[in-house]
């Protein structure tokens, strides 16, 4: 993969995660909470009520995506259609999702429907 094929996959991933962040925060809108996301360069923080940060960044060296929460640091690797952990090999939704929901105290879906 070139350095501008990574680019533009990154620049995706940011761009659908917030599209799904605005999805989940319209779908619940009676909810006590919403999920706040601010994008600056090659990073993107997703703030909970409870004060708590999620960081996704991109990792330009390494062309990989990398995921920090309070259950851990997470890097994602392309593989084929998905990033994938290089350390469980879960996919990017399912651990996002997973942290999403554990800060967010409620479950939080984020994976296309």
């Amino acid at each position: 993969m070139t350095d501008s094929e990574f680019h533009q996959l990154a620049d995706e991933i940011m761009v659908i995660v917030e599209e799904r962040i605005e999805r989940h925060n319209e779908q619940n809108d009676d909810a006590t909470f919403d999920i706040d996301y601010e994008i600056n360069g090659g990073t993107m923080n997703l703030e909970f009520d409870n004060g708590s940060i999620i960081v996704i960044s991109r990792q330009e060296p390494l062309h990989q995506i990398w995921l920090a929460a309070k259950s851990g640091g997470y890097h994602f690797a392309k593989q084929g259609n998905q990033w994938i952990c290089n350390r469980s090999g879960f996919d990017f939704w399912q651990l996002l999702e997973e942290s999403c929901t554990q800060q967010a105290g409620t479950k939080v879906e984020l994976t296309d429907a």
